[in-house]
């Protein structure tokens, strides 16, 4: 099939999935073109059968903010005519979907372009629910000719929020399980911690739902029990306010701010445990990620999660902002080698039987076919 496929080219869960999503699929012999304002970070167009096109938006003085969704539409279609796609595959709602929903107007008398809309979380729980994009939000999802989302949580909210009558079809994130494994000796480690302290690690867009500052104050409550370094890897608003933080409980030395990285498959891995403490995950991405790589996740139970972490089997569930709570079990992880293990071989083991692209991709395929040609 010819596969057009937009995202935000950023370090989003929603963009990677798609990116990984679109290397799956050439891989299985699919043409599949990329259409974005800039080259998705984990995207090698030199790979076959991957084709990026940009989109170029103009800076006329008139705009006093530049019509993406517009310039977005146009290449869309310019793109479906000129490579025949089959079908657009469009991640996060707003403004991806709209801009499908105008690319398939403008060449519905010469073709029929069909295109598919994942949500993947904050599309639909935040901002596709402020009063200013609800409607056309509602809109473009109803109008969308399939419908997909990321977790059986996001599928019951979208439903409840929007009234979406059409069928939305529940495909969960997946994990290159051979990109992202385990590396047992650990042998990075000891770049960030010399003295052998034990790894924790978080990876996110640094928002405020992410609850970045938590991870210091987590950091903090380890290391009265435990030594521990804390990984930080990724940017956005709280970086700032958390590395005052981590000045403030003195414990700076002790914590490492990354920034992006293009390659966490080589960073996670080094870590024993992953702090996810956020307000909301539609999925959680990282922590499947770090199920694969070995990375035990403590995490909150909040959305999508407890769909992926089993409590007390492959990782551990606590309370949003319970610090102490979260602490402790990191101190139990990295104190209890046999606890850590075997943990982190049963999240490595679920990772690989449930979420391995062999079990999703071919979902997303049948997918298509079912929406061409219906």
């Amino acid at each position: 099939m010819n596969i057009g496929i937009t995202c935000y080219p950023t370090y989003g869960g929603s963009g990677i999935v798609a990116t990984e999503l679109g290397l799956e699929l050439a891989t299985r012999g699919h043409e599949v073109h990329f259409v974005t304002y800039a080259n998705p970070i984990r995207l090698d167009p030199d790979i076959p059968r991957i084709h990026y096109h940009e989109v170029e938006v103009s800076n006329y003085p008139l705009f006093q903010y530049p019509p993406y969704c517009l310039a977005l539409a146009s290449r869309m279609a310019e793109v479906a005519e000129a490579y025949e796609l089959d079908v657009l595959h469009v991640h996060y709602a707003i403004p991806h979907s709209v801009a499908a929903m105008l690319a398939q107007q403008m060449v519905a008398p010469r073709r029929r372009l069909p295109f598919i809309t994942t949500l993947h979380g904050t599309d639909a729980t935040l901002v596709g629910t402020d009063r200013s994009f609800y409607p056309i939000t509602k809109f473009s999802i109803e109008k969308s000719n399939g419908i997909t989302c990321v977790s059986d949580y996001l599928r019951r909210q979208t439903e409840e929020v929007f009234g979406v009558p059409n069928e939305i079809r529940v495909i969960k994130n997946f994990v290159n399980c051979e990109l992202y494994h385990p590396d047992n000796e650990k042998k990075g480690a000891a770049h960030y911690a010399p003295a052998g302290e034990k790894l924790l690690i978080h990876l996110s867009n640094f928002r405020p739902v992410k609850r970045v500052q938590d991870c210091v104050r987590i950091l903090a409550e380890v290391r009265k029990s435990v030594p521990a370094h804390l990984l930080m890897v990724g940017d956005g608003p709280e970086r700032g306010p958390a590395e005052y933080l981590a000045r403030q409980l003195k414990v700076e030395r002790h914590v490492s701010f990354l920034g992006k990285q293009n390659h966490v498959e080589r960073i996670i891995p080094l870590a024993h445990v992953l702090l996810m403490p956020s307000d909301l995950e539609a999925f959680g991405l990282v922590s499947l990620e770090a199920m694969a790589c070995g990375v035990v996740p403590v995490a909150t139970r909040v959305g999508g999660v407890p769909e992926l972490i089993t409590d007390g089997e492959d990782g551990f569930l606590e309370k949003v902002g319970d610090i102490e709570g979260q602490a402790a079990r990191v101190v139990a992880l990295l104190t209890d080698d046999e606890l850590h293990y075997r943990m982190a071989k049963t999240g490595r083991w679920n990772a690989a039987e449930r979420c391995c692209p062999d079990k999703i991709i071919p979902k997303y395929e049948q997918y298509y076919r079912d929406v061409v040609n219906s």
